[in-house]
C-alpha cells in the first residue's frame, strides 16, 4: 500500500534497445524541427519558393560584380 518499488517477486519491464531508443529520439527531434520551421506559416510551399527566388536573385547580383558608375545619386543639403 503506497509503495514506490515493485514487489520482490516481480521483474522489471524490459528496457528498449539502445539503438531503437536513439532512432525514436532522432525521429522526434526531426519532427520538432519541421514543426518549428513551419510554425505560423499557412502555405509552406510558397515560402520555400520565395526563399529560393530571393537566393537566385542574390546569386545573380553577386555574379554581376560591383554596380557600374553613373547610377542613381543622392545628396544631402
Amino acid at each position: 500500500m503506497g509503495l514506490c518499488f515493485p514487489c520482490p517477486g516481480e521483474t522489471a519491464p524490459p528496457s528498449p534497445d539502445l539503438e531503437e531508443k536513439r532512432a525514436k529520439l532522432a525521429e522526434a527531434a526531426e519532427r520538432r524541427q519541421k514543426e518549428a520551421a513551419s510554425r505560423g506559416i499557412l502555405d509552406v510551399r510558397s515560402v520555400e519558393e520565395k526563399r529560393k527566388k530571393k537566393e537566385k536573385i542574390e546569386k545573380q547580383m553577386a555574379e554581376s560584380g560591383p554596380p557600374q558608375e553613373g547610377g542613381l545619386r543622392w545628396t544631402v543639403s
